[in-house]
């Protein structure tokens, strides 16, 4: 396998070549290409996505994570709205970022660039396969997809729509997706640094930790979703109740779900009842700490609960004191992704974004916002919860780089 993994890494590698040489029309006509063939295409597309849905049931997967896999006419729109904000946003490469002159004359430019292969590791949400192929096509980086088991004909059948749309125009292999399902595959393209130049996983905690652990490619750590929303003394309680419910009931299975709730103590009389009520209508299962137990009824949280990302309708619930500990809890507990607090004392929310170490951090709003789409970038490669290069959904400025351009004339040092 290492023999023909070398082979189409290095088409790929090639083909970024010629995607460097478009224009920002070309590779703007190659997206436009792209959304009028998935249109096209969708009948098609459903109907192997349905393959993976059948698949999925016979594997008893649970609800959540087959909601995650499934596409249906709403989200193919989604997607094909998402191509179009990438193509009407700005284009980064050639930017000069930065311009300096210095006394013996040299012209010093730095400006931006492609990373140049950009592979990405993702499980089940097949629109990950259209979002990163959209945001590398504008930004002339060439991708290489490897997604899980559970979506593998809907991967296929997306990126033969996608090959078969820019084929015209530049070489098909700027799109390239690893087949190959097994995990042996995975172990080798996190290995391949002379043809990959930045490697990002999309997916489970395990997933992630098993790249951070082996992968010789440069990585951005894209953190599983551990979020919390902390309910301080000072909340609207409806406004709170609102949030929440948006926040984990709306898609569970995305990393920008809450999956902690904290609840000032001065409050949980009042605000816990009303908590209860809301997620037994909605199904939605409570692990609490023994002070939440005593208000509601509810499952017995352990430790272990409050690092957990679930991916389903479970919340782990705790009472905290005060300020103090929300932050102290939600800092020790959460993988750095997304928090919030709700409340309409100002110095509590100053204080709750400034001390918290995450990527996101929400006042009196839903997690789910911790999105590329959202955030104005049309579409994100990954969230990261590193800091380094890049930090938050990751748009178009997060998958370049940048050069210094050099100009003289004769210059030598002394």
């Amino acid at each position: 396998m290492e023999d023909s993994l070398n082979n189409i890494l290095a088409s790929t590698k090639e083909a970024q070549k010629a995607l460097l040489k478009l224009t920002n029309e070309e590779r703007n006509l190659m997206l436009k290409n792209i959304y009028e063939a998935i249109d096209k295409n969708r009948e098609y597309i459903l109907k192997e996505n349905e393959k993976d849905i059948k698949l999925a049931k016979d594997a008893l997967i649970k609800d959540s994570m087959i909601e995650r896999l499934t596409l249906n006419d709403k989200r193919i729109d989604e997607l094909i709205l998402g191509i179009k904000n990438i193509m009407s946003l700005e284009d980064y490469i050639g930017e000069v970022i930065d311009e300096i002159e210095r006394d013996n004359g040299l012209k010093i430019k730095k400006v931006r660039v492609p990373f140049g292969v950009i592979a990405v590791i993702f499980e089940s949400r097949p629109n990950v396969c259209v979002d990163i192929a959209s945001l590398c096509i504008k930004t002339a980086n060439a991708c290489v997809l490897k997604g899980g088991k559970e979506a593998i004909h809907t991967n296929k059948a997306l990126c033969k729509v996608m090959q078969d749309a820019i084929k015209n125009i530049v070489d098909k292999n700027s799109i390239t997706l690893i087949e190959a399902t097994d995990r042996s595959v995975t172990n080798e393209l996190i290995t391949k640094k002379e043809y990959i130049d930045l490697l990002i996983p999309r997916g489970s905690k395990g997933l992630i930790q098993y790249v951070v652990s082996n992968a010789k490619v440069p990585y951005i750590e894209t953190g599983a979703g551990n979020c919390h929303l902390y309910v301080h003394e000072d909340a609207n309680l409806d406004m709170a109740l609102n949030v929440i419910v948006n926040a984990k009931y709306q898609r569970p299975s995305v990393c920008n779900a809450i999956e902690n709730i904290l609840v000032d103590e001065k409050i949980k009389m009042q605000f816990l009842p009303m908590l209860k009520e809301k997620f037994d209508e909605l199904k939605i299962e409570i692990r609490g700490d023994l002070k939440s137990q005593e208000i509601i009824s509810c499952e017995c949280a352990k430790e272990e609960d409050y690092y957990t990302e679930y991916n389903d309708y479970i919340v782990a619930l705790k009472v905290v004191q005060n300020l103090d500990e929300a932050i102290k809890h939600i800092n020790l507990h959460s993988t750095k992704h997304s928090e919030a607090i709700i409340t309409e004392n100002k110095d509590a929310y100053i204080r709750f974004m400034n001390e918290i170490d995450s990527a996101c951090v929400y006042h009196n709003a839903s997690t789910r916002f911790t999105d590329g789409g959202c955030f104005g970038f049309g579409a994100e490669i990954g969230i990261s919860t590193a800091k380094l290069h890049a930090r938050g959904p990751m748009g178009l400025k997060e998958i370049t780089t940048y050069k210094y351009l050099i100009y003289g004339n004769g210059q030598v040092r002394k």
